[in-house]
This record gives C-alpha cells, sequence and structure tokens, in this order.
C-alpha cells in the first residue's frame, strides 16, 4: 500500500501543483521554458540544447525528462539594431508506474527592439505556443480493489476503468524582457511570463472541466566579470501557479582555460549549484568548448520526500551548441549579445 500511496501522491502532485510543467535544474540553458522572450539572447545566430534528466530512480520507476531547444536570429534591416528570432521548444517527460506523460511541440518567436544606439540594451517581446499530447498507461498501477487479504495480485479484477488514455490539446504563452549592460562589463536582464494563459482541459475524461492554470513567471539574471579570465554569472526565477509558488536560483563562476581573442571563442570551465527552494540543491559543473558546451548536475533531495527517494535525486546532463552562420543579416558584427553568459 505504501507504493500505491507513493505512486498517486506523485500523480497528484504532478497533475495539480504544477500541472506537470518541466522545469529542469539546469534551468538558465532552456530559456523557452521560463521565458519566450529569452529567445535569441546568446552570441551567434543558432543555439542548439538538448538535456536529459533521470529522477528518483529508487521511487519505483524513474521519471525522465528529455528537452531539445532550437534558436535562430537575424537582422530586421541593415538601419537598426533590432533582431527576429525564431524557435522551437520540444518536450517530452514520463512519470512514475503510470507513464504519466507529455509531448509539447512548441514554436517560439520573439522581437527585441534596440532601446539604445550607445549601448546593448533591447525590449523584448516573446510568444510560445503549439501542440500538446498527454497520456498515461494504467497496467502500471495498483488499485485498492486487486488487494485481498492485505495481498496484491495483478489477476484480481478492478472495477476502475479508463476510456480514454490520451488527450491532445493546445497550449500557449507570451513573456517580455529587459536586457541591457551597466558599464562596460556588466550584463543583467529581467523579465516575466504568462504560460497557460487560454486554461486548456486537461481531464482524460471529457466530463469533466479540468483545466490547466496558468503560471506567471519572474525571472533575473546577472553576468559580470572578475578578472581577465574569470566571470560570474547568477540567475533565479520564481513561479506562481494555481496557488502555489517556487523559487530557484543558481550561480556559475568560470574561469577560461583558453582565449583565442572574441567573445565565446573560449575553452572554459565552470562551477556553480543550483537550489530549489524547500525541494532540492544540485552542484553544477560545466564544459565550455568553443562553440560546444556540456553541463551536469546531481539534485541532493532536501524536502520531505527524500526518505521515499532513499535520499537519491536527479542527475542532469545537457549539450548546447552555437554558431554564427555565414549569411548577409548575421549578428556576428553586431552588438545583438548583452546577456551572453
Amino acid at each position: 500500500m505504501k507504493k500505491l500511496f507513493l505512486i498517486l501522491g506523485g500523480w497528484t502532485i504532478a497533475t495539480t501543483a504544477f500541472g506537470q510543467d518541466i522545469n529542469l535544474t539546469q534551468f538558465y540553458e532552456m530559456p523557452l521554458l521560463r521565458n519566450p522572450a529569452l529567445s535569441g539572447m546568446f552570441r551567434g545566430d543558432i543555439r542548439v540544447t538538448g538535456a536529459f534528466r533521470s529522477q528518483w530512480n529508487s521511487a519505483t520507476t524513474a521519471y525522465k525528462t528529455q528537452a531539445l531547444g532550437l534558436e535562430t536570429k537575424f537582422g530586421v534591416s541593415a538601419n537598426t539594431d533590432d533582431y527576429l528570432s525564431l524557435g522551437l521548444q520540444v518536450t517530452n517527460d514520463a512519470a512514475g508506474d503510470s507513464r504519466l506523460g507529455r509531448t509539447q511541440l512548441l514554436p517560439v518567436l520573439a522581437y527585441h527592439k534596440s532601446m539604445s544606439a550607445d549601448r546593448d540594451a533591447y525590449l523584448s517581446v516573446g510568444f510560445i505556443g503549439g501542440l500538446v499530447q498527454q497520456r498515461f498507461d494504467p497496467s502500471g498501477l495498483k488499485f485498492d480493489d486487486q488487494f485481498v487479504n492485505g495481498a496484491y495480485s495483478p489477476t484480481n479484477p478492478t472495477r476502475q476503468t479508463f476510456s480514454n488514455t490520451n488527450l491532445m490539446y493546445m497550449d500557449a504563452g507570451v513573456g517580455v524582457a529587459y536586457s541591457s549592460t551597466a558599464g562596460s562589463d556588466l550584463k543583467y536582464y529581467v523579465g516575466g511570463s504568462y504560460y497557460h494563459f487560454t486554461q486548456p482541459k486537461v481531464a482524460f475524461n471529457p466530463a469533466n472541466d479540468v483545466r490547466l492554470n496558468s503560471k506567471i513567471s519572474v525571472n533575473a539574471g546577472i553576468s559580470v566579470p572578475t578578472s581577465e579570465y574569470d566571470n560570474l554569472s547568477v540567475f533565479g526565477d520564481l513561479f506562481m501557479q494555481g496557488g502555489h509558488t517556487q523559487a530557484q536560483g543558481g550561480f556559475l563562476y568560470r574561469h577560461d582555460l583558453r582565449q583565442l581573442g572574441d567573445e565565446g571563442e573560449t575553452v572554459s570551465l565552470s562551477a556553480g549549484g543550483v537550489y530549489r527552494l524547500n525541494d532540492a540543491f544540485a552542484p553544477v559543473v560545466k564544459l565550455d568548448y568553443f562553440n560546444w558546451s556540456v553541463g551536469l548536475s546531481y539534485d541532493a533531495t532536501v524536502s520531505r520526500l527524500r526518505q521515499a527517494v532513499r535520499g537519491r535525486g536527479a542527475f542532469e546532463v545537457t549539450i548546447t551548441y552555437k554558431n554564427f552562420l555565414n549569411i548577409r543579416n548575421s549578428s556576428a558584427d553586431k552588438l545583438r549579445c548583452p546577456v551572453s553568459f
């Protein structure tokens, strides 16, 4: 029965508290999941980021998450520093014995308006929206009427029936952000977003009017060099959804092992940590090798779930590639990178 309670408890948390929204430990590597207005805020013309997360391997079936973010940007015209960014956020996850999961295919469009001719300062507005598939597999669940005299058997019949285990719906979100510099070195951004503003129906039974709660997020980050070869980045998010609040923040301290003169063309090693309030702390390491970067993190659970999961947390890896394109309106010779952390 303890296993059943753990399964159903995890299911309830996932579907009611936060609508099963994906939230990675290395959240700064997946800006489209934080705020669509953060799309395109990097040095380069294209960026591709993949992430894999495996959580709570000791609690029945591990929770698996995969995410892929694609971004590209280009100048609006030769007479302005405004630029447009296009993106695509793909996610897939599966949670617990029921394999409760969602697959999302969400295109992104963002416009970045230059607010100064003398320095990097942009007001950005972004939109994200697309198709979501939600499903679960009841064959992995155990029900109370399958326990006879305290003993469970999968051959015992159950009165629980499911007419629909698959659901598709449209979802959307909007965001705004302001990014700029202070002096010649410090870079920062602050923004907010509003996800699930259409509040789509997410009940597997169409007779039940259960809707996905809208979510408001506040995002901020700052990056400042501490020496010729070192840099400190600090970032954080605050999410509010369905009467619940989640705060997370972290930092990365980067040391350049090799520099080739242009910003971003380096070999560097970063170390830091991420903390989600009343949930987990995760040490993080990251290696940047020219156009490629690899990040590794491991969550140490600090919430009341740490006993149920036997002290085990989540392992996560991210891989990113970014580069310039050989096109006429490439951003290689433009400012357009105020928050390229």
